[in-house]
């Protein structure tokens, strides 16, 4: 009888450990795909951030040149009066 009574002590929370984690390990291949799709993105993320600020120094570069034109027809301009 004490036997028994020490396989369902030892044995019962073995058993409902088991049962709590199954749904967890039956989980993880798709929380592994999750995890690859989510560092797939976050790395799309990054050189579309890098393509924004190349595009904005690119902008920049085109505005100086837009002042600069502006200027110099300013300028002739002036000379024709």
């Amino acid at each position: 009888m004490l036997i028994w009574i020490v396989l369902a002590v030892v044995l019962l929370p073995l058993v409902v450990f088991a049962l709590a984690v199954r749904p967890v390990l039956s989980r993880l291949p798709q929380l592994r795909r999750a995890a690859v799709a989510l560092q797939r993105r976050a790395t799309e993320a990054e050189a579309l951030r890098e393509s924004a600020e190349a595009l904005q120094q690119r902008a920049e570069g085109v505005q100086r040149q837009l002042d600069t034109a502006q200027q110099r027809l300013a300028v002739i301009q002036a000379k024709r009066g």
